[in-house]
C-alpha cells in the first residue's frame, strides 16, 4: 500500500475523531435569552459594568447559548422596581440590591448591609460559609425570586453635604438622600431621610430639594458630579460598610434552567462580586486625590456623632425585631457572626493595618 496514502487516511481519521470529540457547545445546549434591568446608571462603569461583566461571562461559559441582555434604570423598569418586575415575571432577572425593597420585608436589608455591619471580606464569608444564603432562601421566595450575590462596592463614603457636620444638632432637619436602614437610624437623630434612584440624586441636590446625599465612593461620585453641587465630603459611610448586590432571578425561570446553566450563573456572579470590589479598590484612591485637588473638603464624622448613630442603630434593630420575628432571627445570627469576626480580625488583621497606616504617614 502506498505509504503516503496510508498517512493521509490516518490524518483524516484523527481529524474526524477530534471533531467528534469536540462538539459545538452552543448546538448541544438549549438556547436561552433573558432580559436583565438594573438599578444603577449606565454611566457608572463599575456598578453597571459588573452587570455587563456577568452577562458576558455567562455567554462565554456557554459558548453563546445563554444570553443575558442588560438594561439600565428606566429602560425597561424604574430603578427601584427591579425586584418587583423580576418576581412578577415581567423580566427574567435583574441586577439590584435587597435593601431597596425593605418596605416589603425588613429582612431584605440584612442581605445587602446594615449600619455598622460587616466588611466586604466578612460579608462574603457570611454569604458563602456563614449560613446567609440558606437563611435568605425563604425571604426571597416570598418575593418570587432566587438571588445570587453578584457584586460588592466595599466600604463606601459618608456622602456630600452643603454644610459641615460638627455636632449632633447639625443633623436635625437635614434632608438627606440615603438608602437602606441608614435613613431610619438617622431619622432618630432628626434627619429627614429620602430614598432616590441614582439618576435622580444630582438634580435633587443641585436644586436644593435635598441638603446632602450619599451614593458609593469617590470614583462613582466624581462621575455623577456631586462635587459641583456640594463642598464637604464625609467619611466613613457607616451605614454601608460593604453593600452586596444580587442578581435576582424569577423563581420559575430559575427552576426551568438546566443544572449546568445554574452552575454558570453561580460562577459568573461570584466572579462579578469580586471583580466589582477589586476594581473599586483600584479606582477609588485615584479619584479621591482628584476630588481633593479640585477643592473638595474631606471631613471625618466627629466621634460623638458616630457614637450617637451607633446607639441609635442598636435601638432601631431592637424595635424592628420586636415587630418582625424573621428579622429578629436573622439579625441575631448575623450579629453573632459579626461579633466573632470583629474580635478575630482585630487581632489578626486590624492591628497590622493600623500599624502600617501610622508608619506610612510618618514616612
Amino acid at each position: 500500500m502506498n505509504r503516503r496514502r496510508l498517512l493521509a487516511r490516518g490524518t483524516a481519521g484523527a481529524a474526524g475523531a477530534a471533531t467528534l470529540a469536540s462538539p459545538n457547545l452552543a448546538s448541544a445546549q438549549p438556547r436561552i435569552r433573558w432580559r436583565c434591568p438594573g438599578s444603577f446608571p449606565k454611566s457608572l462603569d463599575t456598578l453597571y459594568g459588573t452587570q455587563e461583566y456577568i452577562a458576558r461571562r455567562v455567554s462565554e461559559m456557554t459558548d453563546g447559548a445563554f444570553q443575558i441582555q442588560v438594561f439600565g434604570p428606566g429602560e425597561l423598569v424604574p430603578a427601584l422596581q427591579v425586584m418587583d418586575a423580576v418576581g412578577g415575571g415581567t423580566v427574567e432577572c435583574g441586577f439590584t440590591s435587597g435593601y431597596y425593597y425593605l418596605g416589603k420585608d425588613p429582612s431584605l436589608a440584612l442581605v445587602t448591609c446594615l449600619p455598622f455591619g460587616l466588611s466586604s471580606r466578612q460579608h462574603w464569608a457570611w454569604l458563602t460559609h456563614g449560613g446567609a444564603r440558606d437563611l435568605y432562601k425563604e425571604v426571597y421566595a416570598d418575593q418570587g425570586v432566587v438571588a445570587i450575590p453578584a457584586g460588592n462596592t466595599g466600604a463606601q463614603m459618608g456622602g456630600w453635604f452643603r454644610k459641615e457636620i460638627r455636632t449632633i444638632d447639625d443633623l436635625k432637619g437635614l434632608k438627606f438622600r440615603i438608602a437602606g436602614y441608614g435613613g431610619n437610624v438617622l431619622s432618630k437623630l432628626g434627619v429627614i431621610a429620602q430614598q432616590l434612584g441614582g439618576p435622580d440624586i444630582y438634580p435633587a441636590l443641585e436644586r436644593g430639594v435635598i441638603d446632602a446625599a450619599e451614593w458609593v465612593g469617590p470614583y462613582d461620585d466624581e462621575k455623577l458630579g456631586f462635587q459641583r453641587v456640594a463642598q464637604y465630603y464625609y467619611y466613613p459611610g457607616w451605614w454601608e460598610y460593604s453593600p452586596s448586590i444580587d442578581l435576582m432571578i424569577n423563581a420559575r425561570a430559575y427552576e426551568a434552567l438546566p443544572a449546568p446553566y445554574k452552575a454558570v450563573l453561580d460562577a459568573a456572579c461570584t466572579e462579578g462580586w469580586h471583580w466589582m470590589a477589586a476594581r473599586y479598590d483600584v479606582v477609588n484612591p485615584q479619584a479621591l486625590r482628584r476630588l481633593i485637588a479640585s477643592g473638595t473638603q474631606l471631613r471625618g464624622f466627629p466621634r460623638d456623632v458616630l457614637q450617637a448613630c451607633y446607639r441609635a442603630s442598636q435601638e432601631f434593630y431592637a424595635e424592628v425585631g420586636a415587630g418582625n420575628a424573621r428579622f429578629k432571627r436573622i439579625h441575631e445570627q448575623w450579629d453573632k457572626f459579626r461579633l466573632e469576626q470583629t474580635q478575630w480580625l482585630r487581632v489578626a488583621e486590624d492591628s497590622l493595618g493600623n500599624f502600617l497606616a501610622a508608619t506610612t504617614v510618618q514616612r
